[in-house]
């Protein structure tokens, strides 16, 4: 028999400055879409359908609004930048759809309508911001793109520098997909900053990685990079100026766990013995997963049941143990520190010890109180980190 059709929508760019991004997310949700519709343990099967926004932020509103009045989805897998994210949301909370949001973010954000499935600023900025203080300096430069994304992520970095009586140097934003960024690294070079911390998206990201590494190897400066992006795949764009970049991640390729071992394994089957799958790509995989097992649990689409049917359910996902907190739609993620290499991989050198609570605004961080010895940052029962 053939079994009933769900339909889906996926929304990611294959063109555009973060098209390289875009197609990952793409190639990682179709991964899982296939191999759902081919196990008997789903009584359904989903139908994809994917829009190409291009890169151009209102187009992710048209695309959204297609899927929902022309197709009927009532399930929307996608976005990468935070900027399509907020376009996106009106609409789907307006028609009350249910957008699972794969990509890590700013926080700041909590909505009945969309799945965080992506790292929270305390799975990631924290704890990079914490090593950095710890062993590197409290002194940072920040360079990243003018959205969203960057000037949220530089807030709470700026808030844990602070309260440590460290310092921000600088802040130089470019806007999404410009090339231009000799300026910046010429700065870099005279100031010499301890650690530059880069917050750049797509094309920006790598054209800057490429500038900093010539312009500091001429100069025989050694200046550290950090991210909270950076994946395997960009490693591989940006080519051999990307080794060295200590970033904060939930997925690494290089996880050794049978779960991941056997989903790279499929990955490479599927794309090729050379490729690699990707931090937001892999969400975007367990995204999928999280839908479909919610979904037969639920015995209907409806976001109401589908939503409830997911909270708390654990999946043992490539990158660990993943859940959904009821309470606020985010994910539960094991946060992870690596630096990169010269063959295009991460070694990972810190994971937590557990799968830790997603905490969006930050309430159980007191900034305050400054981090311990043990580079940790104690509870508080209030918000010190405000939007």
């Amino acid at each position: 028999m053939t079994k009933p059709s769900i339909p889906v929508g996926i929304i990611c760019s294959q063109h555009g400055p973060y098209q390289a991004m875009g197609r990952e997310i793409l190639k990682s949700a179709m991964m899982a879409v296939d191999e759902i519709n081919e196990q008997d343990e789903f009584d359904f099967a989903i139908s994809a359908h994917v829009r190409d926004p291009r890169g151009i932020i209102s187009e992710y509103h048209t695309v959204c609004d297609d899927l929902i009045r022309n197709v009927g989805v009532e399930h929307i897998i996608g976005c990468y930048t935070s900027a399509s994210r907020k376009q996106v949301l009106p609409i789907v909370e307006r028609t009350d759809r249910l957008l699972w949001y794969p990509a890590r973010y700013e926080g700041f954000e909590c909505s009945d309508n969309v799945i965080y499935v992506g790292a929270s600023p305390n799975h990631n900025v924290l704890p990079l911001v914490r090593y950095v203080l710890d062993n590197l300096s409290r002194e940072i430069f920040c360079v990243g793109s003018n959205y969203v994304w960057t000037w949220e992520t530089n807030r709470v970095t700026r808030e844990l520098v602070t309260a440590a009586r460290g310092r921000i140097l600088a802040e130089r934003l470019l806007e999404l997909g410009e090339s231009a960024v000799t300026h910046i690294v010429d700065e870099i070079v005279r100031r010499r900053p301890p650690v530059v911390f880069n917050t750049l998206v797509g094309s920006s990201s790598y054209d800057f990685i490429r500038a900093f590494h010539a312009a500091t190897l001429a100069a025989g400066l050694d200046i550290p990079m950090l991210s909270c992006s950076l994946c395997e795949p960009e490693l591989k764009i940006a080519g051999p100026a990307s080794a060295g970049c200590i970033t904060s991640s939930a997925y690494f390729e290089s996880i050794r766990l049978p779960e991941n071992q056997a989903f790279v394994a499929r990955w490479k089957a599927r794309h090729g013995a050379h490729s690699s799958p990707s931090v937001d790509g892999q969400s975007a995989y367990v995204a999928v997963y999280l839908l479909a097992r919610a979904l037969q649990r639920a015995g209907t689409s409806d976001i109401g049941e589908v939503r409830r049917a997911a909270a708390g359910h654990r999946y043992n996902s490539p990158q660990g143990p993943v859940w959904i907190d009821g309470s606020n739609n985010h994910c539960v993620l094991t946060p992870r520190l690596a630096v990169s290499n010269a063959e295009g991989q991460f070694d990972i050198f810190w994971e937590a010890e557990a799968p830790v609570k997603p905490d969006p605004y930050l309430t159980q961080l007191d900034i305050a109180a400054g981090p311990a010895r043990d580079g940790t940052l104690p509870n508080a029962p209030h918000l010190r980190v405000v939007k």
